[in-house]
């Protein structure tokens, strides 16, 4: 019955691996285990104050949580493989005493400090196997500090080019636009749509690959996608009565993409089957802010 140790082990240590891959590399976004993580980190936080500060600690809190399962996944999972053969299948240093000392405490020791590349050599493997089967572990420890880090740099680049789309809708709000788009010259209001459609873009691009992004709540709602994308229908509204095509075209470009966004918005996070409209104001409320679209 011991082999039950090593299949279930090695099931953690795969599901593991599965996740930090669907997460970091996968082009569509969370895995499994790392998506619950979040969802259930941003649930707690939106209930413990409700005007949202808690929730802007959830983005950064999730990847800690998300980072600390894998690792205890992997950790346990390599003790369990160790399991079945403590204390018989290695040699244990002379100030060591392995029978004063459970099997288990020292399979999870030695999994720890392998995982963690320390490799002390006070525990080292007897058979063949086993001194294969350490060195792949150090090496899965690695790809877990390395894969911490990446996930590190490459979400915060989306992060910045999320807020940089909110800005943009608030200077086009703020300075009113829509009149630009509604009567200003067509060059100008052309530029003006393409630009936001084509940081609205981008947005949802990072957002399908680093799906984590969501939870990153940004106080300030200049800076706040999610306060700032109810106001983009004013300004395809104001293109469409634009009595020249080339800025109406451009507002149908804008129209399509802020559809996909909100669709992409809804169907993963908010759940609402709703109108543009009503996915923003989902959207907005999500991220416990108010917005009045213009």
């Amino acid at each position: 019955m011991t082999w039950i140790f090593s299949v279930l082990g090695a099931a953690l240590v795969a599901v593991a691996l599965r996740d930090i891959y669907a997460t970091l590399w996968h082009p569509h976004g969370l895995g499994t285990l790392s998506r619950g993580v979040f969802r259930g980190i941003w649930w707690v936080a939106g209930r413990i104050r409700r005007h949202g500060r808690a929730l802007g600690s959830a983005g950064p809190l999730g990847m800690i949580a998300a980072v600390l399962l894998w690792a205890a996944l992997i950790v346990t999972g390599w003790a369990l493989i160790y399991l079945p053969h403590m204390p018989g299948g290695f040699s244990f240093a002379s100030a060591l005493q392995p029978q004063s000392s459970s099997d288990a405490v020292a399979s999870l020791y030695l999994s720890l400090v392998t995982v963690a590349t320390l490799g002390y050599g006070d525990i080292t493997p007897v058979y063949p196997v086993l001194r294969l089967l350490l060195p792949v572990q150090a090496l899965i420890g690695f790809v877990l500090f390395t894969a911490a880090i990446s996930w590190i740099l490459q979400i915060y680049p989306a992060l910045i080019r999320r807020r940089a789309a909110a800005r943009t809708v608030h200077l086009l709000i703020s300075t009113d636009s829509t009149e630009v788009a509604r009567r200003g010259e067509a060059s100008i209001a052309c530029a003006l749509l393409d630009g936001l459609t084509e940081a609205l873009t981008t947005v949802e691009f990072d957002l399908r690959q680093y799906g984590e992004t969501y939870f990153f709540r940004d106080a300030n709602s200049d800076r706040s996608l999610a306060a700032m994308l109810g106001h983009a229908p004013s300004l395809v509204r104001a293109g469409e009565a634009s009595t020249a095509m080339e800025v109406r075209r451009a507002a149908v470009r804008l129209e399509q993409q802020l559809g996909s966004l909100t669709s992409y918005l809804d169907s993963r996070y908010l759940h609402t089957g709703g109108s543009i409209e009503q996915i923003c104001a989902a959207y907005a409320a999500d991220h416990r802010h108010r917005t009045t679209p213009r």
